[in-house]
């Protein structure tokens, strides 16, 4: 038995309202009909852009349909969470070329931590709220194949941008997104899809690798988030110059995005650096024994990448920097003992900082 209509639109407003007191920044519900994605899906997939992510060519259909991840399934409820630092500017970093740029959601906590913990919570309530009825639900944080933007455009909560993220007239594209699937007959919001990007192409001309597609879709193959994470072999030559200082994913289109001039700061104290801005030393950090890495990246999304990703996207990283003395004896001294991977990426670092100490 379900809920009468003005019981739902009551569980509606209060969930409103337990989701802003547990952190989040906005809130929707939506229905599951996915239909209209799967021409643009398939063909993505079909072309390949997903590169080595064999993990997003497997349970289309649940993508599709996301009633099959949760039995009698009938709506998404769809959170967002601001995750900008208030007191870590990005261009500044990006321009200092002995500085390791970090994507500026993988500064504080992991947010699959964070965001899992709240929507745990958010589910509770809802739960609780309606005893003795029962709730069937799935809370999912990234870590289910779910088409969330497409899930969170439908519950009103933006639209998909050039670059292929979630847009909000309010809050830019720095927020992350979560879902509760849940077999309540929730009202839905209206959706938000309609194309506020009009003739702006900042995105597409500041893309360091040419990666956003016409469609509004990424070739991953060459997106320097997904060279510098997802990928876990050899960067492509060609692509290693353009990747400047950028170490772990990369923020160009976001920052360059008219709809972010005014995107507000975080107000979720996890979502703090655990380094000071500036302080990201290449050198540094390419010297950290692969236990300094654990311990130095414990509870936050760079453990998505492995001691040895991440010497070998340091090791670019130097070769794009300054030929100084001391970095060229750092990458000498890690060249003989490195995983063949890493010691790929050394020679080439090496021979980059060689060209540029003649071209003096």
């Amino acid at each position: 038995m379900q809920p009468a209509a003005e019981t739902l639109a009551e569980l509606k407003a209060s969930l409103r309202r337990w989701s802003e007191e547990l952190g989040f920044d906005d809130m929707g519900v939506a229905d599951l009909d996915l239909r209209a994605h799967a021409p643009k899906l398939r063909a993505w997939l079909a072309a390949g852009n997903h590169g080595e992510m064999a993990y997003l060519a497997r349970n289309v259909d649940k993508r599709l349909q996301p009633e099959l991840l949760v039995e009698g399934a009938l709506r998404a409820i769809v959170v967002r969470m601001n995750y900008l630092p208030a007191d870590a500017p990005p261009q500044a970093e990006l321009a200092d070329g002995d500085l390791a740029y970090i994507a500026r959601y993988a500064l504080g906590r992991d947010y699959h931590k964070v965001l899992r913990k709240r929507l745990a919570k958010l589910a509770a309530r809802l739960t609780d709220a309606l005893a003795p009825l029962p709730h069937r639900y799935r809370v999912f944080t990234d870590s289910a194949p779910v088409l969330e933007r497409a899930l969170a455009a439908k519950a009103g909560l933006g639209w998909v941008g050039r670059h292929s993220l979630l847009l909000n007239r309010d809050a830019g594209s720095w927020f992350f997104l979560g879902e509760i699937l849940t077999d309540l007959p929730l009202p839905v919001d209206e959706p938000d899809d309609a194309d506020q990007c009009g003739a702006c192409r900042a995105c597409v001309r500041v893309c360091p690798t040419d990666a956003i597609l016409p469609d509004r879709t990424i070739d991953a193959r060459r997106c320097i988030a997904y060279l510098t994470i997802e990928n876990k072999g050899v960067i492509p030559e060609e692509s290693r110059s353009r990747i400047g200082n950028r170490v772990f994913g990369c923020d160009d289109c976001q920052i360059h995005c008219p709809w972010n001039r005014a995107a507000p700061a975080t107000r979720e104290p996890d979502f703090t650096p655990r380094r000071q801005p500036g302080t990201a030393e290449l050198d540094a950090m390419f010297a950290w024994s692969e236990a300094e890495f654990l311990r130095n990246t414990e509870g936050t999304a760079l453990r998505r990448i492995d001691y040895r990703q991440w010497q070998r996207n340091l090791a670019v990283a130097l070769g794009n920097a300054e030929p100084t003395q001391a970095r060229i004896a750092l990458l000498t001294g890690r060249l003989s003992d490195s995983d063949p991977l890493v010691a790929e990426h050394i020679r080439w670092a090496l021979r980059q900082l060689s060209v540029k100490n003649e071209d003096r």
